[in-house]
This record gives structure tokens, sequence and C-alpha cells, in this order.
């Protein structure tokens, strides 16, 4: 048992795992280099970056590994409640709250009622119990109500001037573009977006150099770039931009940076003390599967070697908590204020809400995040050499061969003829077929991604791959959408 978590609720925190079930778990990091074969020279950040430009094993290798841990997965399965008779593989919409999150939820809230209590807190205790998980502070983790909140925060707080610019990406969700096009209409700042790439024909360095030579860019005619903004990874087509290549150009170009994690948390262990990134907003009710309406804000309140430029200027948007040393928007290298109890603190708080959160924090860090993490990716790689198989690596618009770009979201095109990727009404009716037309249907969603070159979208499948999966449900998954696919041409 994991010590932090028997101290910090020392209430019903035993999961359903049996003493041989825990006896067979493996240090994360070994399972992940077992499971993808790779050798003993592994860069300290990422067991992942073992495999640059090298490529994977094939999918017989990836299926015969993920198997040897299946009976550990089943039991982690049984923590949830999940409509049997559906496969749900839209985590990156949309996640599930484990059985023992769902009970303290149903009692806090029954709590709550019957002694009329209020929320008025910053949530000191439950932030101090979450943010070792993601290997920061208390003071630089808030609690917001998703992953769009907590980029309004970022973008919205900072001290913009207009002519700021801001460098980002032509895949952003409407979470981050909405803020700054506030910013835009409010402070006159401008955005800059760099078109993506799409498949499997690039590298960590491809977003370096598009971001290194976008700003070199901007800079040479005069604009004075002030941030980029980048999403880790995208939601259409879940390529992971890769954190250290980016923040590289941030620190080089001394800029802020503002990282839309929504499917960060719960799908990746990351240290963000250790990444150093000025923002990264994620959601608390995808893959991290607490409650709606929650949320993880982590903001860098300490210079570290990891990040030596000055905190910037920032100030708190949604809040009725604005101490002195706030309200000049200056943070020190000393972490002047508390800056996540800043946030979090707003009027009374749906505390159930938040405690439910934490307790599928301590689950994750029960388990381990870095476990978790590993096998997401892993089920991901190997459904995306299924595809490979079935359709070819052309149809894939998310890569495969460079793990530090991938995540455990993966788009593809389906479709026996191959243009049928432009019809937005065919996407969608393949999502539909897909849970209604197979025995434990699919929920999966489409997307549209803008593609270089093409003057229209492309409608893609989005499928997640989490912990509640087997290889089975994704062989189950591949040969449903090939039947599918056939039946559409």
């Amino acid at each position: 048992m994991n010590k932090a978590v028997e101290q910090g609720n020392p209430q019903n925190t035993e999961l359903s795992f049996s003493d041989e079930e825990v006896k067979r778990w493996t240090p994360s990091r070994r399972d992940f280099l077992r499971i993808l074969g790779a050798g003993a020279s592994v860069a300290a950040f990422s067991p992942l970056t073992a495999f640059a430009n090298n490529g994977g094993p094939g999918a017989g290798s990836l299926r015969s590994q993920l198997v040897q841990d299946e009976r550990f997965w089943e039991s982690v399965n049984r923590m949830f409640i999940l409509n049997p008779n559906k496969t749900f593989m839209n985590i990156g919409t949309a996640g599930s709250m484990p059985k023992l999150t769902l009970d303290l939820f149903d009692e806090e809230n029954r709590e709550r009622a019957k002694e009329s209590l209020s929320g008025y807190s910053n949530l000191l205790t439950q932030r101090t119990r979450v943010a070792p998980g993601f290997g920061v502070d208390p003071d630089e983790l808030a609690f917001s109500a998703n992953t769009s909140s907590g980029m309004c925060h970022a973008i919205l707080g900072l001290d913009w001037k207009a002519g700021d610019v801001v460098v980002t990406t032509n895949h952003e969700h409407p979470g981050g573009d909405t803020p700054l096009a506030i910013a835009v209409a409010r402070y006159g700042i401008e955005v800059s977006r760099i078109a993506l790439p799409v498949g499997n024909n690039q590298t960590a360095e491809t977003y370096a150099d598009l971001f290194t030579q976008r700003i070199s860019q901007l800079r040479a005619s005069g604009k004075r770039v002030r941030a980029m903004m980048w999403s880790s990874p995208t939601y259409k087509t879940g390529t992971m931009l890769p954190l250290v290549e980016l923040m590289n150009v941030a620190k080089a170009n001394e800029l802020i940076s503002i990282c839309d994690g929504a499917h960060l948390p719960g799908m990746m262990a990351l240290n963000y003390a250790n990444l150093g990134m000025d923002f990264m907003s994620g959601a608390g009710h995808k893959w991290q599967c607490g409650p709606g309406s929650t949320g993880i804000l982590v903001i860098r309140n300490k210079i570290r070697a990891s990040n030596p430029l000055p905190l910037p200027k920032w100030f708190p948007i949604h809040t009725s908590s604005f101490p002195t040393a706030a309200q000049s928007g200056v943070r020190t290298a000393t972490s002047t204020f508390d800056v996540g109890s800043v946030v979090t603190s707003c009027g009374s708080l749906h505390t159930p809400m938040f405690n439910a959160l934490v307790k599928a924090c301590d689950i994750w860090d029960e388990i381990g995040r870095k476990k978790i993490e590993t096998y997401d990716l892993t089920l991901s790689a190997y459904l995306k050499e299924r595809i490979t198989e079935r359709w070819g690596v052309t149809r894939l618009y998310s890569p495969k061969d460079d793990p530090r770009l991938v995540s455990a979201l993966t788009s593809f095109n389906p479709f026996h003829n191959p243009a049928d990727v432009l019809d937005s009404a065919k996407s969608t009716a393949f999502v539909t077929r897909m849970l209604n037309d197979y025995p434990k249907g699919f929920v999966i969603r489409n997307v549209n991604v803008p593609v270089i070159g093409s003057e229209r979208d492309h409608y893609v499948i989005r499928i997640s791959t989490h912990l509640w999966h087997s290889v089975s449900d994704v062989d189950r998954l591949v040969d449903a959408m090939w039947d599918l696919s056939k039946k559409m041409a």
C-alpha cells in the first residue's frame, strides 16, 4: 500500500486486488522495457525515448507481452461499473469513476446534505495529497472546473500587451483557442498558427524545428513573440507534441509556455516540476476518471533548474482570494504566495466532487501512474500495428514509430475508399454503426483534422485505449472496423 495514500485517507483505501495479484506487479519501468524490448540505454526522462527513429515491435510481440499481465488488468476492470453491453473507447471525451470514487462521492454528498455543509476552502489538504503524483508542490497545483477553465486561468491571467504574439498550432481545442480569441479582442495580442503534419512520417525534432522557425521568422519581421501554446497530445490526432523538445524551444527563446494537457492526467506519468512549463491544464474527468467539472491545473511557482526563466507576471481571474502578494502580479523565485490556493478558492466549492477526484488520484498513485501509462501506450501501440496490418501505415493520422510522439489516442482513416475521409456524414455514420451493429458496441468518435495540402478537413476516427481495455477488446474493434469499412465501401 502506498503510504502517502494510506496516511492521506485512512478510511476505505483498500483496492479490490488479491495478495497474489499485488505480488505479480512489477516495476513499471522494467515492464515497459520488457514489453517494448528496449536496450539499457534509455533516457532518464522517459522510457519511450529509447525507441526514437527505431520503430517498435510488431503486433504479435506486443500482444504476447500484454497478455502476461492480463489477470492484473482484469482486476482493475472490476473496479468500474461500465455497462457490459458496450465497449467504451472514447475516454478522450469522458472517463468513468471507479466504484470507490463513486461510493465516496455519494457518501459525501449525503453528509453535505444531512449537515447542510458549506465548501469554503482552498482544498490545501486535498492538493497536498494529489500534488506528489504530478511531481509538484501543493502551491503549484490547483483544482479547476476542467481543462477549458484552466486554460482561461492561464491565458487570461497574463499581463498581455497589444502586439504580443502567441505561437500555437492549427490543431488546438476550443478550450485553448477561445481564451486566446478573448485576449486578441481585449488586449490586442496576435496569434500565429503552425500547420501541423499528420501521420507516422515525423519525429519530435519536426515540431521543435517548426516552432523554432516560426519564432525566428516572426522576430526577424519585428514581431514581439511572447508565448508558446500547444496541446500534448492533440485531441485531433493524438500526437504527443514533444514536451521536452518544445520546452527547450520555449526556454531558448525566453517564452511563456502554456500546455493544453487535457489528456495528460491519468494517461501519462509526468513530473511537471522537471518539465518546467509555466502552465499545464488537464482534465479530471477524462483519463483520470474523476467526476465531471473537475480539472488539474499546474502553474509553475518556483524557479528551478528545469526552467530558470523568471516566473511570468500573472493575475487570478476567477477567485475569491486576492492576497496582497498577488496584487502586483509578480511572483518571486521563492513562491511569494500559494498560487494553487488562489485559483482553487472561489466561493463555496462542491467539496464532494473534488474529494472524489482526489480519491481517483489516490487509486492511480496506488496502482502506479507509470504502470498505467505503460499499459495504455502499449495497447495503443498494438492498435496502431493492427491498423497498419489491415489498412497500411499511410492510414494513420497518429505517429507510431517515434515514442516521444505517442499517446493512448489513435486517429486513422478506416474507409475502403480513402477519399471518403472527406465525408463528414459518412464518418459520423461509421461511429454510429460501430456502436449499433456489433456485439458489445464500440463507443468511439470522429474528429475533423486540417491536413496540409488539403482544401477540406479530413474526418478521421479516434480511439482511446485505457486501463479497463484488453488485447481482445482491441482485436474485436479492429475486426469490426474492417468489416464495417467493407460494408460501407
